[in-house]
């Protein structure tokens, strides 16, 4: 699967313990997102684009309105880096 750098950076915020928090209208679309990480800082360069490719690509999962947090197979999906500080 191609994930692209962007991508890749907000999965490892996601399996280091960061969550996406999303807004929605008065129905069911989402109209915007923040990724933070655990220590709450805000992912910069991540936005509604990065966010639908992650969903469709069902590496990202949301549970009863909870913020979204990677999946089983974002986990299985993400590349190991080892200067990966979550930030």
């Amino acid at each position: 699967m191609n994930i692209s750098r962007h991508e890749q950076r907000a999965l490892h915020v996601l399996a280091l313990g960061g969550r996406i928090l999303h807004q929605r209208e008065d129905g069911p679309k989402i109209i915007s997102v923040t990724c933070v990480t655990r220590e709450g800082m805000i992912l910069s360069d991540f936005d509604m684009a990065i966010f639908s490719r992650l969903r469709r690509k069902q590496l990202i999962e949301s549970r009863s309105g909870s913020p979204y947090r990677i999946s089983k197979r974002g986990r299985l999906s993400v590349r190991a880096q080892l200067d990966n500080r979550g930030a």
